[in-house]
């Protein structure tokens, strides 16, 4: 019999459960390559993943920021707001395996596809 993990008081079946549930669904990862390299504004990842709706976004942004992912930082008290998004410590952790992620998103399309342009919502 396999060991079960319990991470924040829910019990996973395995690490890989435990790791989907925190940056799995289409979206997450996503955003978190995106944010790899700098801090972002809201309508910059809107503007780099054009087919994610502003509701999605805004969700997904909250769970990674709730799962400790990702850091959300407003500056100023009145209108117009900055907000910047950025990986934080813990995020940055999940970088090797972003980057694996996307290699072998690349071995992919290179084998079974191409890239092609990109093309505007």
């Amino acid at each position: 019999m396999g060991k079960n993990v319990k991470v924040n008081g829910k019990v996973y079946a395995c690490t890989i459960s435990l790791a989907m549930d925190i940056i799995g669904g289409k979206w997450k990862s996503v955003i978190l390559f995106h944010l790899k390299d700098r801090e972002k504004r809201y309508s910059e990842l809107r503007k780099e993943i054009p087919a994610i709706t502003e509701m999605t976004l805004s969700l997904q942004l909250k769970q990674l920021e709730e799962n400790g992912l990702v850091s959300r930082v407003v500056y100023g008290d009145k209108p117009p707001i900055k907000v910047l998004y950025s990986l934080t410590d813990f995020g940055t952790t999940f970088l090797p395996a972003l980057e694996a992620i996307d290699e072998w998103g690349k071995l992919v399309a290179n084998e079974k596809g191409r890239f092609v342009e990109s093309v505007s919502n």
